[in-house]
């Protein structure tokens, strides 16, 4: 991973709700819809897709569709590179 990839990945960490929505997604077993997102956290729903949109640039997350509901889940391969570049700083 280069150092563009860890900056893009590191502003999109940078932000306490973006923290919050990857727990929530650790927290249901890797799997969270957005409906649930939308209640878990005390955000309107435009506030909550600029977020979601931000982690999926950074490709932290991976949406799935499943009929007209989006369900989002941690990419774990970009998570364990990302972790592995921090490491080689």
């Amino acid at each position: 991973m280069n150092i563009k990839q860890l900056e893009r990945i590191s502003k999109a960490l940078g932000d306490a709700n973006r923290l919050r929505i990857l727990q929530a997604i650790q927290a249901q077993k890797g799997k969270l819809e957005c409906t649930t997102i939308v209640s878990t956290l005390d955000l309107a729903q435009p506030s909550i897709s600029h977020h979601i949109k931000k982690l999926l640039d950074a490709e932290l997350i991976e949406a799935h569709k499943e009929g007209r509901f989006y369900s989002y889940t941690l990419n774990q391969r970009v998570w364990d590179a990302y972790l592995a570049g921090l490491k080689k700083l």
